[in-house]
């Protein structure tokens, strides 16, 4: 369901057009041959975005993928607008959002595109709903999944002359499948720690360092709302905000966030992320030996000890700084859970220098690094493009678990569409 306050915006009237589109050609697919989606063996629930097959042969909602040859119901269907390698709605094309349920473990399946009278499961599902004029937050039905924080946050308990006081572009609280708060905002240990972020401790521009990371010198300020939709299968979140030294946007920045629908026990959280510098190079670099500096997560650990860190090559004991990793999960016991729960972040191998270095941290902190200590510079115009996947879990995961749930991740890559043939019909 598309915002309808956003209807004036040239952007939303874009997508009002490819809306219209879609509708005509769900009308005119009866006649034609259905194009078909390869998917990869998985023993685990696959969480699609695929790229469109063509507009000639795209549909739009409501529409459904049924398994040729397969016991798997219809799974609903949902297109969302695909991203353009600038982070902006690309009016071109689209993608098709589909949870795929799981399946044999060396058995690839094909799934036919279709029309559908009403989608499967409630186009409802997923809500935004304004908070106040600094919060918009996202809702699954009456459960809350989190809050995006776009004006300025201030906390009066942080001293009125420290510069971590006052923040804005991220995302806190974020909710468990259980209802509990996994993020931290504000903790007396590190008031800049602020849930999920995307910052970096050193930030050079003609000659002279600013820190992103606490807000020194150098702000993030919200610009404009890109794209708000839900539907049976995930909600979609584009916003682009600012880089500011003073009143001079130095960088742009546009992030992205397909949140999928929960199950009992896991729900998962797509994160894109963009940034071009405006007029002049860009320096970014990481934190001296510890390799922090872009996408952290904040978790509300309340007792050190008791938090459990898992890597792939299993739980680590100690705290590990400057650590090239794929993937890390943090579980604990959180504030008003009845038990130990958590979220790992997982890397894509398209990522630059896959994979980036971490720091990691028991108090809470789970930090990507990159490009790490040793930095980079991005000239303007440049766009840098990173992309991670969030996995909430509610429970305690073991290491199996851990490693199929980022196969999972990995398989949805090799998603491909066929072009459409007799046996497909």
């Amino acid at each position: 369901m598309l915002l309808h306050r956003f209807a004036k915006c040239g952007i939303c009237r874009g997508l009002a057009a490819l809306q219209s589109s879609l509708l005509l050609a769900v009308a005119a697919l009866g006649a034609n041959p259905c194009p078909t989606l390869d998917v990869p063996a998985s023993e685990t629930v696959l969480h699609v975005a695929a790229l469109g097959p063509g507009p000639q042969a795209g549909v739009g909602p409501p529409c459904r993928l049924a398994e040729i040859g397969g016991p798997v119901q219809p799974v609903a269907g949902q297109w969302v607008m695909h991203i353009s390698r600038e982070g902006l709605p690309c009016g071109n094309g689209k993608l098709l959002l589909a949870d795929i349920p799981a399946g044999g473990k060396s058995v690839p399946r094909r799934f036919r595109l279709e029309a559908a009278a009403a989608a499967p499961g409630s186009p409802q599902a997923f809500r935004f709903t304004d908070v106040d004029e600094r919060s918009l937050k996202l809702l699954e039905g009456d459960r809350p999944v989190l809050v995006y924080n776009h004006g300025t946050i201030t906390n009066l308990k942080v001293p009125a002359k420290d510069l971590r006081r006052s923040r804005s572009c991220y995302i806190h609280p974020l909710w468990g499948v259980n209802g509990e708060i996994l993020t931290d905002d504000f903790p007396a240990d590190h008031y800049h720690h602020h849930g999920i972020f995307w910052t970096w401790p050193h930030v050079g521009i003609d000659g002279k360092q600013y820190d992103l990371w606490a807000d020194n010198g150098i702000q993030q300020r919200f610009v404009r709302w890109l794209y708000r939709e839900t539907g049976p299968v995930a909600a979609v979140l584009g916003v682009e905000n600012g880089w500011f030294v003073g009143e001079k946007k130095v960088m742009t920045e546009r992030v992205w966030l397909r949140v999928y629908r929960a199950t009992k026990d896991e729900r998962t959280i797509d994160l894109d992320l963009a940034w071009i510098a405006t007029d002049r190079p860009i320096t970014l670099r990481g934190a001296e030996e510890k390799s922090y500096g872009g996408l952290t997560v904040r978790f509300a650990v309340a007792h050190e000890r008791e938090s459990v860190i898992t890597v792939p090559s299993g739980v680590a004991r100690e705290d590990l700084p400057d650590t090239e990793l794929p993937w890390a999960d943090l579980t604990a016991k959180f504030a008003g859970a009845a038990g130990p729960s958590g979220a790992a972040l997982f890397v894509p191998r398209s990522h630059p220098d896959y994979p980036p270095t971490w720091l990691t941290r028991h108090y809470g902190p789970l930090c990507i690094g990159w490009p790490g200590v040793r930095g980079k510079t991005f000239q303007p115009g440049e766009p840098i493009r990173l992309s991670y996947r969030l996995w909430i879990h509610g429970s305690t995961v073991s290491l199996a678990w851990l490693q199929d749930a980022y196969a999972a991740y990995l398989e949805t890559v090799k998603v491909r569409w066929e072009a459409a043939s007799k046996d497909a019909r």
